[in-house]
């Protein structure tokens, strides 16, 4: 990138951050230290608010940068990442969303706990929580590294290291400083700045095709380099069984991860009712609706104007294909309007990993520090020493995940999110249906059911090629490649479902009907809640 660029994208980085941790100073100034102000910003925001900040939070690295990429790379294939992750809202709307907040209080840990043995069950949840945050941590890491990568000459590994070590340092400040009020107001400015974004590269591809949609198809197809191949099925996911059976282990991630995402599960307690708590979905439904389908336009849009083998050119996994599109659309490497569209393009992007690293590391710090700290030390937590623990706490996952994002930055973000979500789908999702919905669950079960689910799903990951065994592994120099799928979902989500099923009918312990009753009256009329 020429000199102009940088310098305009770099001015644009620095008033956003200039920007948000002016947010966070000022929110820092009037809080009152507790733990409900903490964690849930005092149950003080509006569904609508509520509601941009869960679209700001979701609307990830992944969504922006990863999806738009591969199916610039892989077509049709890629289409599923977008469905996927949309479909998945209809999954938390009608089965999680309103029950979560009348049962908890702050993590996923306070539903399950409600009705078993407090101890086991949070010390496995939190466990599992900040395992699917760190997870998705990294796929944020990646983004940030291959976006300032670009932005610097495309090549700089130390540009990159640099990169995920300020974000790092950044996610910690914004934490530990501004709890989830600023949170929540970086990802509300994040929310509008990402749309109005997307709106503008949408209009500007569609006006390059004057509306014809059938022509950006065809056109994106021919500058593929696969032809009819690239609008069909099978480009990524086709051939043999083993890629077909990739393709549904992956659609399962995306669509029954979400409902397990500790970050997303947070947010619905920073509304005051479980009505406000359900409207926020539906608000987030209709940004992330129309997000995801322009995400569609861009990553054709992609192909067709800046080419499938340009975009692999700049990264392998496909993650600069927007800014690469930007820069197209505004007139050219060379050109003033395709010097300030890519720099504000990248700023986007650039915010938009901010904001999300932000919720999730105080999703996790939370999961540390309420769930794991307190359960250890129930006598001696006090509100106040716990948000302690927690700030402490977002520091060392800020570290664990620039580690990681550093070992894993040559992969798609979209990708690694999918990992993620696999980990929160067979982990986390089997064990909050099973309190919501099943009388006669146990203690045992709600444990066996999180780590049935997490060890498997981990395991299978360390032993798929994502980790060995090819040119595009974390370790292509080894080979202890034993499980032939790249997402683990398809057989993890169902053991953690077995292992649930298993805990609790081998039980010696009943399950307590008193407080499986009080806990389902509470869930459905929020009689009680918090």
């Amino acid at each position: 990138m020429t000199g102009d660029h940088q310098t305009l994208a770099l001015l644009l980085f620095g008033v956003f951050v200039a920007v948000t941790l002016a947010i966070t100073t000022w929110v820092s100034r009037n809080r009152h230290g507790s733990a409900e102000e903490f964690y849930a910003g005092g149950r003080l925001f509006s569904p609508m608010e509520n509601g941009f900040a869960i679209a700001g939070d979701y609307m990830s690295a992944a969504s922006f940068l990863g999806i738009s990429g591969l199916i610039a790379l892989f077509g049709y294939d890629g289409l599923l990442y977008s469905v996927g992750f949309l479909v998945a809202w209809l999954v938390v709307l009608f089965l999680v969303a309103e029950l979560v907040r009348n049962c908890g209080r702050f993590t996923l840990a306070d539903v399950v706990a409600a009705r078993m043995r407090e101890r086991p069950v949070r010390i496995a949840a939190g466990t599992s929580s900040v395992t699917v945050s760190v997870l998705y941590l990294v796929a944020q890491m990646v983004g940030a590294g291959s976006l300032v990568g670009l932005l610097l000459g495309g090549t700089s590994g130390a540009a990159q290291t640099w990169t995920v070590i300020g974000v790092g340092a950044l996610m910690v400040i914004y934490v530990s400083m501004g709890g989830m009020r600023a949170t929540t107001w970086i990802q509300i400015v994040k929310a509008v700045l990402l749309m109005c974004g997307a709106i503008a590269l949408t209009a500007l591809v569609l006006v390059r095709f004057h509306g014809d949609f059938d022509q950006l198809l065809r056109t994106a197809a021919d500058h593929s380099g696969q032809g009819e191949r690239f609008l069909a099925p099978g480009l990524r996911y086709g051939g043999d069984w083993t890629s077909r059976l990739d393709f549904i282990s992956l659609g399962l991630a995306l669509v029954l991860g979400t409902a397990g995402l500790p970050h997303i599960l947070s947010r619905f307690y920073t509304v005051p009712t479980a009505r406000a708590a359900r409207r926020s979905v539906v608000w987030s439904i209709g940004l992330i609706g129309s997000f995801y389908l322009m995400t569609i336009v861009l990553g054709f849009g992609a192909a067709a104007i800046v080419g499938s083998d340009a975009v692999r050119g700049s990264n392998a996994a496909g993650n600069t294909a927007v800014p690469l599109l930007a820069l197209d659309l505004g007139g050219g490497a060379d050109s003033t309007g395709g010097t300030v569209l890519f720099a504000i393009v990248a700023a986007i992007a650039f915010a938009t990993i901010l904001a999300v690293v932000a919720g999730i590391t105080l999703a996790s710090s939370a999961s540390v520090a309420h769930d794991l700290y307190a359960s250890l030390r129930r006598r001696n937590a006090k509100p106040r020493s716990e948000v302690a623990v927690a700030r402490v706490a977002a520091a060392g996952i800020g570290v664990l995940a620039i580690g990681l994002g550093l070992l894993a930055r040559d992969l798609n973000v979209a990708f690694l999110v999918g990992l993620a979500f696999a980990v929160a789908a067979s982990a986390n999702l089997p064990v909050l249906l099973y309190s919501l919905f099943w009388r006669n669950f146990t203690t045992r079960g709600a444990v066996w059911s999180v780590y049935g689910g997490l060890v498997p799903a981990l395991t299978l990951v360390v032993l798929s090629p994502v980790v060995s065994g090819g040119p595009d592994a974390l370790f292509p120099g080894v080979d202890f490649q034993y499980f032939p799928l790249e997402n683990p979902g398809l057989v993890s989500i169902p053991l953690g479902f077995l292992a649930g099923w298993l805990g609790t009918v081998t039980s010696h312990e009943p399950a307590d009907e008193a407080k499986h009753a009080e806990t389902e009256v509470r869930s459905l009329t929020g009689a009680g809640a918090v």
